[in-house]
């Protein structure tokens, strides 16, 4: 069965991503993983966010799992994290009917200074559990054939969109986002291929 584990809405800064929305789906997860794994993506959402040119969309297969970004013109972003039998378009779609009505309802001189307490946004969360059967979703959104004139770039690793010399390694050890049992959650998941490994 295909899953849709995560959507997230950030503001892309001109030196980092700040979260402003997210739903997360983990319950395929182990019980004592989900916290580890609901941090690790929300540090994987920020990283690519942060990696990803304004006006650009990208998809990144790393394992059995897809992440599908795009970054708006006005540096609004938005990630959807799925298993890899989720339909990019399908996710892409989602992405910009999302960020398309977060503008409308929350003002652009607000995005740099909010936080995501206090946005008032529960589209996330109902989207989330809408767009879990991919066929039922896209049944509404076949119009929209062509997202627009925007190539989507696909990656095969996350490695391919870090910066030239940078190691995925390296930022989850330097990131302040993780706690200490979610790093060392990414090092055991790296060791056994399994659940996190997006390295």
């Amino acid at each position: 069965m295909v899953k849709l584990y995560c959507i997230s809405i950030l503001y892309k800064g001109p030196t980092s991503a700040t979260w402003l929305k997210s739903a997360f789906e983990l319950q395929t997860f182990n019980f004592f993983q989900r916290g580890s794994v609901q941090e690790f993506m929300t540090f994987f959402c920020k990283t690519i966010v942060e990696r990803t040119i304004p006006a650009s969309r990208q998809s990144v297969k790393e394992g059995e799992y897809l992440c599908n970004v795009y970054v708006r013109s006005d540096n609004l972003a938005g990630v959807v994290i799925s298993d890899h039998e989720y339909p990019s378009r399908v996710s892409h779609t989602l992405i910009t009917k999302l960020l398309d009505e977060f503008a409308e309802r929350i003002s652009p001189a607000n995005w740099p200074n909010l936080q995501e307490k206090d946005v008032a946004f529960p589209q996330v969360t109902t989207y989330l559990a809408k767009y879990q059967n991919p066929r039922e979703a896209d049944a509404l959104t076949k119009i929209q054939e062509d997202l627009d004139e925007t190539k989507i770039i696909l990656h095969n690793t996350i490695q391919a969109v870090l910066e030239r010399g940078e190691k995925l390694d390296d930022l989850v050890s330097k990131s302040e986002g993780l706690s200490m049992q979610s790093k060392a959650f990414y090092k055991t998941a790296k060791k056994t291929n399994s659940c996190c490994t997006f390295s």
